[in-house]
């Protein structure tokens, strides 16, 4: 079957990028071939590769047309979304910014999932997060907090996170306390530095507007107008869950974000994310989301890796131990 349609000119380069990367994307997705013909395109292949792929390149087009771009990352996941009868959501969410970095890049939400966390954390005063590595859980909550802090909804910005190895084991690392932790701090204060730049994140930092510290500086104190943020809380306790949680002062908004499958606790401990939303979920002004392998937009691999140990998952386990040789 073939099918032609126009394409404008202006459009051609941002739809199918350097040497057509895009375009060969389109037609591994589809099994279709994608050729130019008489100023417009002609698509080469089954009926159902070719309406698909026609509902990518239109949706794509508006895009582009509304000002935005379309490189070989993006590219995947309007592909995923159209594979999956989803096409309705590509140009909305382009159109979704959440906070303009420093060097003038426009965040948005990437995925549904992502956009329905974004809107949560906006309409609850307290979010939980939980998904995997890449979903975006730690990125938009900074965003949300540096969105909430530059209207002037708080004053301040608190992120912190539990640093597990920061236990009995910090002796041996060099320097102070202060030296002994940040490392375990490093992904907060360089998403921070990306969206307010590291001149003004420092200035901010200064004079106390930010505050980046590990979990068990939390305790003791009433967090009132900040927009806090507790990260990698799969590997909280039950104690230091309920210690964070009971922080929040007047005029505060929290998000906690987590992966339960990477809950690096010893001896058997619970993990406090996993109570506190069994025990939460439900509660009025609460948010749970859960993102999904879908919404990884760390690279299209990671959602390939995820997607893979995901179906092991479901297979009966081997009593071969030696089947790795």
């Amino acid at each position: 079957m073939i099918k032609k349609f126009e394409l404008k000119n202006d459009v051609y380069a941002g739809l199918f990028g350097s040497f057509d990367e895009n375009a060969k994307e389109i037609e591994r997705a589809f099994g279709i071939r994608i050729m130019t013909a008489d100023g417009g395109l002609q698509l080469i292949g089954s009926q159902s590769g070719i309406e698909w792929a026609q509902t990518l390149i239109e949706n794509a087009v508006k895009v582009i047309e509304s000002g935005g771009s379309v490189d070989k990352d993006k590219m995947s996941r309007f592909i995923e979304l159209v594979k999956e009868g989803r096409s309705e959501e590509i140009l909305p969410l382009e159109k979704d910014v959440k906070v303009v970095t420093a060097g003038g890049r426009k965040i948005k939400c990437l995925t549904a999932g992502q956009r329905d966390y974004a809107a949560a954390i906006e309409e609850h005063t307290l979010t939980f997060a939980i998904g995997p590595a890449g979903s975006g859980k730690t990125y938009l909550a900074v965003a949300a907090a540096v969105t909430s802090f530059r209207r002037g909804d708080v004053k301040r910005i608190v992120l912190t996170r539990p640093a597990l190895e920061a236990g009995e084991r910090l002796g041996f690392l060099p320097g102070d306390l202060k030296e002994k932790v940040d490392p375990y701090l490093t992904p907060l204060y360089d998403a921070l530095k990306e969206m307010f730049g590291s001149e003004n994140c420092a200035k901010l930092t200064e004079r106390g507007a930010i505050e980046v510290a590990p979990l068990a500086y939390m305790r003791g104190r009433t967090l009132n107008e900040a927009f806090i943020i507790l990260d990698e809380a799969q590997n909280t306790t039950r104690e230091q869950m309920r210690m964070f949680l009971t922080r929040m002062g007047n005029g505060s908004k929290t998000v906690v974000t987590g992966d339960i499958t990477q809950i690096d606790l010893q001896d058997k401990q619970s993990s406090g994310l996993v109570e506190a939303v069994r025990v939460l979920d439900g509660v009025d002004d609460i948010a749970v989301c859960r993102l999904k392998g879908s919404d990884v937009v760390r690279s299209p691999i990671v959602r390939k890796i995820l997607k893979a140990y995901e179906e092991a998952g479901k297979m009966p386990p081997t009593d071969d131990k030696n089947n790795l040789a």
